[in-house]
């Protein structure tokens, strides 16, 4: 299959599936109309996807997080903008805590600072505390081309190629889905892998109330006739929720998440499918 771009995610994120990308032509339908995927992150599977060439309708991405969504639409908008400016910020701990207690308000400023803090923080974790604002502590990283110039000019191009951009919670994907279309869903877990904890990296705890939502939206892509493919982790009551409306396949990762003391084992994923 011949590759037509190579456009990378622009972040590091955590719980990305670049891992995912080895194996996910094992998973989806030999063809579909339109793309969806309302838990965009780093964007490892759609940017696959569309390299590969085989999105061939629209692509309706979405996220909660505002400023992940800010960011992609200024790249796609304004990428020189922000390579401009990147090319100005400092990779030291003091200018670090400098651009993180600032609050900017145009959409390019935020996309700019958005995009530093996630090269430079720690593990590029994305975590705010009560009052929202950004506590992940510095991490300095090497590298000259840090911030991945020209892929964020690939990456402008691509947003640019028929992908709609949309700011909210994921149980808006239904207004746009249609018979054959495909479904990516990668959401917070709710749940640590094979275990009672609650993973803490996420900007807000995925709830198991939108667990459940996220099991009733399965069966709207049913009805619809549409395709859906659903990350998630696996544990005892994900398996009891989806048991019931899809194919379940297990896969194996390595863990991505570090911190003091954290081990890197290879861990289950589940992966529920109608395909």
């Amino acid at each position: 299959m011949k590759m037509i771009n190579n456009t990378k995610p622009f972040l590091r994120w955590a719980g990305g599936k670049r891992w995912l990308t080895k194996s996910i032509l094992d998973f989806i339908p030999e063809s579909f109309n339109n793309y969806h995927e309302p838990f965009i992150g780093g964007g490892s599977i759609f940017l696959f996807l569309k390299n590969q060439g085989l999105i061939k309708g629209t692509s309706y991405i979405s996220d909660f997080n505002e400023d992940l969504i800010n960011a992609y639409s200024v790249i796609r908008e304004n990428p020189e903008k922000i390579i401009s400016k990147l090319k100005t910020y400092k990779n030291d701990k003091e200018f670090y805590y400098k651009i993180r207690s600032q609050k900017p308000r145009s959409q390019v400023s935020k996309a700019v600072r958005f995009i530093y803090l996630n090269k430079t923080s720690y593990n590029g974790i994305y975590r705010v505390n009560n009052k929202g604002e950004y506590n992940v502590p510095f991490g300095y990283r090497k590298g000259e081309n840090l911030f991945g110039f020209p892929n964020l000019l690939n990456l402008s191009k691509l947003l640019n190629d028929n992908v709609l951009l949309k700011n909210g919670d994921f149980d808006l994907v239904k207004k746009n889905i249609r018979a054959n279309d495909l479904i990516f869903l990668d959401p917070p877990y709710t749940v640590a892998h094979e275990n009672n904890g609650f993973i803490q990296y996420n900007q807000s705890i995925f709830k198991w109330e939108d667990q459940e939502r996220l099991a009733e939206l399965l069966k709207y892509i049913n009805s619809k006739n549409a395709f859906y493919i659903l990350t998630n982790a696996s544990h005892n009551s994900i398996d009891e929720l989806f048991k019931n409306i899809g194919k379940k396949h297990i896969v194996q990762r390595h863990s991505t998440i570090g911190g003091k003391g954290a081990s890197r084992n290879r861990v289950n994923e589940f992966i529920f499918t109608n395909i």
